[in-house]
């Protein structure tokens, strides 16, 4: 019964923390479970053990150290190439060819 209200807190933790900084947790329930187990880590680390404890979580630390951590996640994941990865790149700018390239000058 202990597992079940670990798991059942983190996953709260989680799925808060991403309300809070308004975006989803990829992976639904697992991800906001692994982000409220890390979220506690990390915010323990941090901040410490301290306000009210539900589930062996310290409520305050491990919804700070969710955030930072999903924010971390999400700076990562940014670098993802997209859906569009065949769409046409824009050309350059003539100016900047102009400049920068001589033969570019002559065409």
């Amino acid at each position: 019964m202990d597992l079940l209200w670990v798991l059942i807190v983190g996953g709260l933790i989680g799925w808060l923390s991403g309300n809070l900084i308004g975006r989803d947790v990829p992976g639904g329930v697992l991800g906001n479970i692994i982000a409220g187990f890390i979220g506690s880590w990390l915010g323990t680390e941090l901040l410490g053990p301290r306000g009210p404890v539900i589930g062996g979580f310290h409520i305050i630390p491990a919804i700070v150290g969710s955030i930072i951590a999903l924010l971390i996640f999400f700076a990562l994941a940014r670098g993802e190439p997209s859906e569009d990865v065949n769409k046409e790149r824009r050309k350059p700018i003539p100016s900047f060819n102009r400049y920068f390239y001589k033969d570019a000058a002559t065409t």
